[in-house]
């Protein structure tokens, strides 16, 4: 079993300075590791689909933010769970915090399921409706229809994962997240490619594969997350410590944990609608500026990743800190780790951002090996490298309301920042300055949110004192 890193904390203990940037540190690092591979793993997907051509990088391109629009509704309930499970352990209710489990995860499967359908049905259409050329609607329709058949798995697996970190285990799920970013690759070398000789370092060698393209990473993702999912169940149901079944009589709840879970999911779901359909809205912004742009767009995208890995893995540790914290009644550590969480982030995410500038050129030259791609790529990363530490900022305090079960304030801090910046400025930039000036609408927008981000969780903070 995993250390329990957080026992003092429920046990009202107080800790060094020193000694609680350590804590922060070693929830966070799980958490980072993870996002690192699955970073690196995403370069090596979008990499074997980017040598697919421009076509096939931006059949996914134009489809992505509504897979990102769609998952972040559905796996909102699971956070509305996760939350109560958090304060659940914090206050040392260790049976309540099972029985939250138990229905967590029937209410987010049944939630991803419904999802699921609806997401199948308008896969026909949305490759159209986002304005997609008919040399890639065929292949991005059947790249989103796949993706959302494998809805059910991504839900068990986030929420699963997300129970166990607020419990305080976060090496489980950053392991089981690593395993599934390799699995991801090798599943799509299998399913993107025809079987064939490949030589990889000098080493020549045969691999079996099904030629199936587009379709391929699509199949490959949702295989590697179903395994994912599985495993996470695993460990949750059967291994953890704190939340495994067990043969015990639960007081019957749910109608309460429903009613809390959805005052919680229901800000988050409205962010990431919000969130997602301002990124729908930004491809549609895109998608007229023609195949490389949409293609330049995604991969930039992805390779941002590398650059925000840090703030999400701070973010996942906030919440646990903060969740715990504020079910054991510790307003002094709720203060605390709160400031020292985002400034750790916005340290770590100013170094990726200048690592992601100076680099900008190879970071793309790694997904494609088109020149036009690779020079409109790097123009729009070195814009958005200035925009990191204020990135780092929202992300984290993110994290931290959700921790407080205070999930409206970034619902609101998200709907005016991208409906009333972003959007506008960049259909405005698009005009005269095309993907860069999209980008430049991101860059301002991100640097205002994150600023409005810290400024209210302070004024939070001191009315809670």
């Amino acid at each position: 079993m995993a250390k329990d890193n957080l026992e003092w904390l429920r046990n009202g203990e107080k800790l060094k300075a020193s000694q609680e940037v350590k804590t922060i540190i070693l929830l966070s690092i799980p958490a980072i590791l993870s996002q690192i591979t699955t970073v690196a793993m995403e370069y090596c997907d979008a990499s074997m689909v980017g040598h697919l051509g421009s076509d096939a990088g931006a059949a996914i391109g134009l489809v992505t933010s509504t897979t990102w629009l769609i998952n972040g509704i559905t796996l909102a309930i699971g956070t509305g769970f996760s939350v109560q499970v958090a304060h659940r352990i914090g206050a040392g209710r260790f049976r309540d915090a099972r029985s939250l489990t138990r229905h967590g995860l029937m209410t987010a499967l049944a939630v991803s399921v419904f999802m699921a359908i609806v997401s199948m049905i308008i896969s026909r259409y949305l490759p159209v409706w986002l304005g997609g050329g008919a040399n890639i609607i065929r292949d991005s329709s059947a790249y989103f229809m796949i993706l959302s058949a494998g809805m059910p798995f991504m839900a068990a697996s986030y929420t699963s994962g997300s129970m166990l970190q607020c419990s305080g285990n976060m090496r489980v799920p950053g392991i089981i997240n690593i395993a599934m970013c390799f699995l991801n690759v090798l599943f799509n070398a299998l399913f993107i490619f025809p079987s064939g000789t490949k030589n990889v370092f000098g080493i020549s060698f045969y691999l079996p594969g099904l030629g199936l393209g587009v379709r391929g990473a699509a199949l490959g993702t949702i295989t590697s997350e179903a395994v994912c999912a599985f495993a996470m169940l695993y460990f949750l149901l059967v291994r953890s410590e704190m939340l495994h079944l067990r043969k015990e009589t639960y007081e019957t709840r749910y109608a309460d944990e429903l009613k809390k879970a959805i005052t919680i999911a229901l800000p988050i779901a409205a962010e990431n609608a919000i969130t997602g359909g301002a990124y729908v809205a930004f491809t549609k912004i895109v998608a007229p500026l023609g195949t490389v742009a949409i293609a330049a767009n995604s991969f930039a995208i992805t390779a941002e990743g590398l650059c925000y890995m840090p703030g999400y893995g701070i973010s996942a540790a906030a919440t646990t800190l903060i969740g715990q914290s504020v079910g054991a009644k510790r307003n002094d550590l709720v203060k605390r780790m709160s400031y020292m969480t985002i400034a750790l982030a916005m340290v770590m995410m100013t170094v990726t951002g200048c690592l992601m500038y100076v680099f900008s050129a190879e970071m793309i030259g790694l997904l494609s090996p088109d020149p036009l791609v690779i020079d409109i790529g790097s123009k729009i990363l070195r814009i958005e490298a200035f925009a990191e530490p204020f990135f780092a900022a929202s992300i984290v305090t993110t994290g931290i309301f959700r921790g407080m079960g205070k999930t409206i304030f970034s619902t609101l801090l998200n709907l005016s920042t991208m409906w009333f910046v972003r959007i506008p400025l960049a259909a405005f930039l698009s005009a005269s300055y095309g993907l860069v000036g999209v980008w430049s609408a991101m860059c301002i927008q991100l640097i205002v949110c994150g600023t409005l981000f810290v400024t209210v969780l302070a004024v939070v903070i001191r009315r809670s004192h």
